[in-house]
């Protein structure tokens, strides 16, 4: 064989052996860089939804005017149960509030114009320094998902390959398997568990809070929090924004009760309502946050928690709402409201 033929051989064999390789990746597309959708990959396990979601909001130019902002709880919530909106669920696990910024301004810049409406999901125990300490690092993904021949590097990835497998094998059982699985809409599912598992999972999560999170010595209330709001407000002076705090189980808020940190609890409020003027408020002990059921460890609640909160915001309340599941609090009427709800759970 001439010298010419052996590079062209192998030149044939390396394709051979990638090419498979990259239109297996590129069909089942796990990094959410080509929107291929099809019923092979209706099941997505999570990568890294920092990078899934940015890929997704700088490839596929999904149509919407309102960004959902959020941590892991808020992932939980369908975009779709927005009735009135077009939203696109930007919530990552983790998410510092530090972060708000940074993925407003790339959402916009996707979109190419202000955004109508910015809904966020605000955490309570993600203001302590402790859980903010860390700059942003949201650029980071930004900076990635702009690199040249970025997507199609991935299209040869062993590592996107072994995604792309667990993506079918799941998809074709339709197994949802792990803590959130997505579909090709940007829809979160959560995996169902048995109640003595879901009691189990609750009090360990209610004993991390009480002794990382929201112990003396190791909460300090972050002022940076009430300096971001006030930033992404005048940054977009248009758009119409919507806070909700996230509600947790209640076992989870008489630990907070319990280890002192009412007092911060009502200035985070205060800093929402003082800078929005409202909030719509889910974060107390109500017919919701009292049923374990609506939990899978007292921290996340399931999707159907996350419509409930989507139909009360929109102003849509209905019969599975119940009536003492959230509250618009102004911010004049702050100190009365949280009285009543903290006076009735006593």
């Amino acid at each position: 064989m001439t010298e010419k033929g052996f590079t062209i051989t192998t030149i044939l064999l390396i394709a051979a052996c990638i090419l498979p390789i990259a239109v297996f990746n590129y069909w089942m597309d796990p990094m959410w860089t080509f929107g291929s959708n099809h019923k092979y990959n209706q099941v997505q396990t999570v990568i890294n939804e920092r990078q899934q979601k940015t890929n997704n909001l700088y490839f596929n130019k999904d149509d919407y005017d309102t960004l959902l902002i959020g941590s892991s709880r808020s992932t939980y919530i369908n975009q779709n149960e927005f009735s009135n909106r077009k939203v696109y669920n930007y919530a990552v696990a983790d998410l510092s509030f530090k972060d708000y910024d940074t993925m407003i301004e790339f959402a916009k810049t996707q979109k190419g114009m202000d955004l109508d409406t910015i809904i966020i999901g605000v955490d309570f125990f993600k203001t302590s320094i402790a859980e903010t300490s860390a700059e942003s690092d949201f650029n980071t993904y930004i900076d990635q998902v702009k690199e040249p021949f970025y997507r199609y590097k991935n299209l040869l990835s062993l590592d996107v390959l072994n995604y792309s497998r667990r993506n079918y094998n799941l998809s074709k059982a339709g197994d949802i398997v792990e803590p959130r699985n997505y579909n090709r809409s940007n829809v979160a599912d959560a995996l169902q568990i048995d109640s003595q598992q879901k009691e189990k999972d609750t009090v360990e999560k209610i004993s991390k809070f009480r002794n990382e999170f929201y112990k003396d010595g190791k909460y300090e209330y972050n002022e940076e929090f009430k300096e971001m709001l006030e930033t992404i407000q005048r940054n977009n002076p248009n758009t119409e924004f919507i806070l909700f705090t996230t509600p947790i189980y209640t076992g989870l808020f008489d630990a907070l009760l319990e280890e002192g940190r009412y007092p911060d609890y009502v200035r985070w409020l205060e800093d929402i309502t003082e800078v929005f003027g409202e909030v719509h408020h889910f974060m107390y002990p109500n017919v919701v946050t009292n049923n374990m059921e609506n939990y899978f460890d007292g921290h996340h609640f399931y999707p159907h928690v996350g419509a409930m909160i989507a139909h009360v915001i929109n102003g849509e309340r209905g019969v599975e709402e119940p009536d003492d599941f959230g509250v618009l609090i102004k911010k004049d009427e702050l100190e009365n409201r949280l009285n009543k709800l903290i006076e009735n759970h006593d």
